[in-house]
């Protein structure tokens, strides 16, 4: 550009008849600084100027128009689409916190845990102090979880049923289980862990003192009180050495401990401290550190007793514990008959364990009976409401510990007192020939079941085992077989029964103890639940991530500033 033109350009910049042009230069002083090698070739710069402007904004209101069209109809799109979101309860489809094509995590994931019950009627006898519950709860497949109801663990007389319970009998059957599930403990006391000859001689030892007369005082009632104190998960535990048996600091610290003990509860004037020891020796006050199981809850209504064990690690992960009870005995009323039930919450999946002894009698219509305690049962169980929150999700029912949004599951056990519908001396030919799928066919607790009177949506495993009722006083012969007397004499039947309701539950073993303690054989089973865990997650927004999976619609319809570099 040459002086000559600056001087031109100067004079009409000052110049007022020049105004309204250079209004019109400064609105598109761009397209002309583009256009200024066209103006070097000659022409009026004020016409060319005029035509090139007039072609941009026309091109310009086009593209404009263009994009305004697209905006409005992705707005309606947005809007649509808001719309049935709020409709929806708000809910975003598709978020994902990682990336654009995966859904969010789940936020629980599932874990196997198993868990034994057993159910046994004993008939109103009170177990020895020597007693081993080993076998009764299968130690060799530890679980993770242990149920075990009793029926009758008192004599069903007016005595226990009107006037008061006697607690002294479910404190022996508490002591028996712990020294079972935590015998790992009790067998290495005595033991070096480099001598396995002074474990195997420690067992004989244990098993001698249990005969001996010093085991006499370990049922007395101020023991058990002590024993069982020391069972449940959450109290106040005492603590005791771990040094060697053989370490005079250690035994004198555990002479101390007990004696501490001793006069807490006025336990000096009824023994001497040898004794007392030799007691903690046979039931030591384990930590929690030393017991491998904790009790969680029990319960005791007249004979009914219900007591739940977990495996010390799952403790802090167990939640919502709570017991109610229901009386169908005397009157409908009375705790000679009904059950226990217990509700816990394992991590995010609620159980109910359901302990019943069902009305007896072999009569043709007792079933009927039964069905109703059944029903009574289910309506009259009210869990209370332990939870602060309001929509707290603890099942109060036995059903709703399925049907609530708590992933769970029930357990139901006891004595049934379904009996078989066929006379004696049918069933007894049967059971000589082994025929048991003939005498199952005619169970009155399958008939009513698949009649859907009873138990519905309730599952059993296969029965293998023979009838677990009625035998003879410590003998593997049922009652009325020997003919001496018909008056004692039952259709031998399978009464002790367990059956479970909801998902996830495999049974793995369905069996029957051969014990001749009581004219009951005990029934237990063990299984493979699934149980809903919370993940570990990290919550924290990584760069580069977003939520939307479908960003790439939206960006197209968010509006963008307008600029003449782009064309």
């Amino acid at each position: 550009m040459n002086e000559s033109q600056l001087g031109d350009d100067r004079s009409g910049a000052t110049s007022p008849d020049n105004s309204v042009k250079n209004d019109k230069k400064k609105k598109f002083n761009i397209p002309k600084i583009f256009s200024s090698k066209r103006r070097g070739r000659g022409g009026s710069d004020d016409d060319f100027a005029s035509s090139e402007c007039d072609t941009i904004s026309a091109d310009l209101e086009k593209k404009i128009a263009s994009r305004n069209k697209d905006f409005l109809e992705a707005s309606s799109y947005i809007r649509r689409s808001f719309m049935e979101r709020k409709e929806s309860g708000g809910l975003l489809e598709g978020l994902n916190l990682s990336n654009f094509e995966c859904s969010m995590a789940s936020m629980t994931e599932i874990r196997d845990f198993r868990i034994f019950v057993a159910t046994w009627n004993v008939g109103g006898r009170t177990p020895n102090s020597d007693m081993n519950l080993e076998d009764f709860l299968l130690m060799e497949h530890s679980a993770d979880i242990y149920v075990c109801g009793f029926q009758e663990i008192v004599p069903l007389n007016a005595g226990n049923i009107l006037v008061s319970e006697d607690n002294e009998p479910a404190a022996k059957w508490l002591a028996l289980i712990n020294q079972a599930l935590n015998k790992p403990h009790l067998s290495s006391i005595n033991s070096t862990p480099d001598s396995g000859n002074d474990l195997k001689n420690s067992n004989t030892n244990v098993s001698k003192e249990s005969k001996s007369p010093t085991n006499a005082h370990i049922f007395d009632k101020p023991v058990l009180k002590v024993l069982n104190k020391n069972f449940r998960a959450g109290s106040s535990l005492l603590k005791t050495c771990n040094c060697p048996a053989d370490s005079t600091s250690g035994e004198n610290r555990r002479k101390n401990t007990v004696q501490d003990l001793a006069n807490e509860l006025d336990l000096g004037s009824r023994y001497n401290i040898g004794e007392l020891v030799s007691l903690s020796d046979m039931f030591p006050l384990c930590s929690i550190e030393e017991m491998n199981y904790r009790l969680i809850a029990s319960k005791q209504m007249v004979g009914l007793f219900l007591s739940v064990w977990a495996r010390k690690e799952l403790v802090p992960y167990i939640a919502h514990v709570r017991v109610c009870s229901v009386g169908r005995g005397i009157m409908k009323r009375l705790g000679n008959k009904g059950c226990i039930a217990v509700s816990i919450s394992l991590h995010q999946t609620s159980f109910c364990f359901v302990c019943s002894h069902l009305a007896s009698g072999e009569k043709e219509g007792d079933e009927i009976k039964r069905n109703a305690d059944v029903s009574e049962i289910l309506k009259g169980i009210q869990f209370p409401i332990i939870c602060k929150t309001p929509n707290h999700l603890a099942p109060e029912k036995i059903i709703e510990h399925e049907n609530c949004e708590y992933c769970s599951r029930v357990i139901w056990l006891g004595d049934l007192n379904y009996r078989v519908a066929l006379s004696y001396e049918t069933t007894k030919s049967l059971l000589e020939d082994n025929n048991w799928d003939t005498l199952l066919e005619k169970d009155q607790l399958n008939m009513e079941r698949e009649a859907g009177r009873v138990f519905d949506g309730f599952k059993e495993g296969r029965i293998l085992f023979a009838p677990t009722y009625k035998y003879s006083q410590n003998s593997d012969s049922y009652a009325g077989e020997n003919g001496k007397s018909k008056k004692k004499r039952r259709t031998p039947a399978w009464c002790d029964r367990i059956l479970w309701r909801g998902s996830g539950i495999d049974q793995l073993s369905y069996i029957r103890g051969e014990t001749r303690f009581s004219d009951h054989r005990p029934v237990s089973s063990l299984f493979s639940v699934e149980v809903q865990v919370k993940r570990k997650h990290d919550t924290r927004f990584r760069k580069g991530y977003s939520c939307g999976v479908r960003r790439f619609e939206y960006d197209a319809c968010i509006p963008r500033r307008h600029s003449f570099y782009d064309y």
